[in-house]
């Protein structure tokens, strides 16, 4: 809705606001606001979707029924990446005239597969999954081969599974890792160690494939040393507070984390010590997720590319509704290092 005047009528859309939101000009946006033809379909759809991002009603004549509704089937809300692509998934489907129907799997609530029952009942033109069983590699992929013959088109993000037919969407797990252990390094730390979720995800074991070839190949470390400082444990603060009691034990000056709950565990675990950070441990987190950078320490952090995953994922799946089906593949994302506060130079001990 409009913001109101005084406590009146709703203002009137802006030409300027909408143009800017939208990135186009304000002729195009008075184009489109009175239903003159000459603009592009997809150009008409980023106006519309201006329109409703900045809380104004679309005129009458431009409003129209829901083209579908779309599922996102996500793991929880309390880990603040999942509401960040969420949002990002919710205004691009919006954009394009779906309806996005969240469903969350809180514990003690539905599971995956009775989530996907209670949508398809519902009938949702497609679904997105965040993090689903896809990702786990002991979950049985078959529950997506029986999806496919039923016709409900999806795409999955965050973890990949060669005998699972759909479009993937993913971050360099591997490289975000490689990145985090190369930025401890050239501040000259040695001894570093990996928080990370348990090992039968497919994340978590990819972003342990990556800091094990970064520490062989920086630090000249074999694979049985470096594979003793990954510490698989529980996602979130809990697990990497635990995991770091066992870094922090084995001398580690440096911890990467799969994830910035994990890593502000890692920080609670070094504060309990009495431990200085950066002064004493430097610690890399992964995602980026909103208010990360107001930490105490601001906390240097792999930025995850939500931004450009959720809108490939949102193509993607309506290339599928439409029925141009997509490439039965992975596509994977490129991470960002982005560093703060919570890392600094080794600390040296008299004769170093």
């Amino acid at each position: 809705m409009a913001v109101p005047r005084g406590g009146g009528e709703p203002a009137a859309p802006r030409l300027a606001d909408i143009a800017a939101q939208a990135a186009v000009s304000e002729a195009t946006v008075s184009r489109v606001l009175n239903g003159k033809a000459g603009v592009a379909g997809s150009t008409r759809q980023r106006v519309l979707a201006a329109l409703d991002v900045l809380g104004y009603e679309r005129p009458v004549r431009l409003r129209q029924r829901s083209a579908g509704l779309v599922g996102l089937v996500i793991p929880e809300l309390t880990n603040p990446i999942f509401p960040a692509f969420a949002q990002v998934i919710e205004q691009s489907l919006a954009g394009y005239g779906y309806t996005p129907v969240l469903c969350t799997q809180m514990p003690g609530g539905a599971t995956e597969d009775e989530l996907v029952e209670q949508l398809e009942e519902r009938g949702v033109t497609g679904i997105i999954f965040l993090s689903g069983l896809h990702a786990d590699t002991t979950a049985d992929p078959a529950r997506y081969t029986r999806l496919t013959a039923r016709g409900v088109p999806f795409v999955l993000i965050n973890g990949y599974n060669d005998n699972i037919a759909a479009p993937f969407v993913s971050p360099d797990d591997r490289s975000a890792a490689r990145m985090a252990v190369r930025h401890l390094v050239e501040l000259g730390h040695e001894r570093i160690g990996l928080a990370v979720g348990p090992q039968r995800f497919v994340p978590s074991r990819r972003k342990t494939e990556g800091f094990v070839a970064e520490l062989r190949e920086s630090l000249g470390q074999s694979r049985e040393e470096a594979e003793r400082r990954v510490h698989h444990t529980l996602f979130g603060l809990e697990g990497g507070q635990a995991a770091a009691g066992a870094l922090l034990d084995e001398g580690c000056t440096g911890v990467v984390c799969g994830s910035d709950l994990m890593a502000l565990g890692v920080i609670r675990a070094a504060w309990q010590r009495g431990l200085d950070v950066p002064g004493d441990i430097s610690v890399v987190g992964f995602d980026d997720t909103p208010l990360i950078a107001f930490t105490d320490p601001p906390l240097t952090t792999v930025r995850q590319p939500v931004q450009s995953m959720a809108t490939a994922a949102v193509g993607a799946l309506l290339e599928e509704i439409e029925g141009n089906p997509v490439q039965r593949t992975e596509f994977v994302f490129q991470p960002d290092l982005v560093v703060r506060g919570s890392t600094g130079p080794a600390r040296r001990t008299p004769g170093d």
